[in-house]
């Protein structure tokens, strides 16, 4: 049943997408062969095409060395409204890691499907592993900043949401072999502000071979449906460029890392489409 799903969702997201690249500039016009990975995000149910602007993270790239690419992540977000309407919004982010393991991440400005040209890009994510180091910057004000990232503990056992975990098996996406997962957690009817306990779904596809999940889906019926898809990839070094700071920003502050969490304190539920970092 997992890849079936899978199937609908390239079918949908292709016909979305050949009309999200119609209405982009030539710089995307190459990148098409679409397949989604998903992940939480927040973003009030009740935001409308008329109300502040949204974007998402875009997916994990994690810091591994020695498997270089670049990519086109395409994601879409389905809000389910109060009165049953659906507003469905769209962009287009670029990822890269190279062969010493830095990662480039974007974030673009989420838009409506009448939208005409390319999507406004909000902040860059550099990260190196060598230092520990994560660069944002910010093309629309030229500012820059950079956090240390602290090591995490790798014996703690922590608790965890997803109260279940299915293996969908494997298939090929990209001509990569991909492993499917659908992963649940119930939000009780206490916490979940509708007065009834809640299920929330996240079903993704990983490719072992590129250390990255190319497929997904994360569903909260109270919100709506978020998928991101990873397509045109490149097995081959990136631009040294793409991570780096470019010329004429300005650091304003470098954040120190945050103390480690203590053994006791649960996991948060993670973000797939935030970096993974080790």
């Amino acid at each position: 049943m997992g890849f079936r799903l899978v199937i609908l969702w390239l079918r949908k997201l292709a016909a979305a997408t050949d009309t999200l690249m119609q209405r982009t500039s030539l710089l995307y016009n190459a990148l098409f062969s679409v397949i989604l990975i998903a992940g939480p995000v927040c973003l009030d149910a009740q935001q409308t095409s008329t109300s502040r602007p949204a974007s998402v993270n875009g997916i994990g790239i994690p810091p591994v060395a020695g498997v270089p690419f670049t990519a086109t992540v395409v994601i879409e977000r389905d809000r389910f409204m109060d009165d049953g309407s659906v507003i469905t919004r769209r962009t287009i982010n670029i990822i890269a890691r190279d062969s010493s393991g830095r990662t480039h991440n974007e974030v673009r400005r989420l838009e409506p499907e009448y939208f005409h040209g390319s999507p406004e890009l909000m902040e860059v994510r550099l990260y190196d592993p060598q230092t520990r180091l994560r660069t944002t910057y910010y093309p629309a004000t030229h500012l820059a900043r950079q956090q240390a990232i602290p090591e995490q503990s790798k014996t703690a056992s922590l608790a965890t949401p997803w109260t279940s975990r299915e293996d969908l098996g494997t298939d090929t996406l990209n001509g990569l072999e991909v492993k499917g997962t659908r992963r649940k957690f119930v939000v009780s009817a206490h916490a979940s502000g509708t007065g009834k306990p809640v299920e929330v779904v996240e079903e993704f596809w990983y490719s072992p071979e590129l250390h990255l999940t190319l497929l997904g889906r994360h569903t909260d019926p109270r919100s709506g449906e978020d998928s991101a898809g990873v397509s045109g990839i490149k097995r081959e070094e990136p631009p040294a460029s793409m991570f780096q700071l470019p010329a004429g920003y300005k650091m304003v502050d470098t954040i120190p890392p945050a103390a480690p969490a203590p053994v006791s304190a649960p996991e948060r539920a993670k973000d797939p489409m935030g970096d993974e970092l080790p």
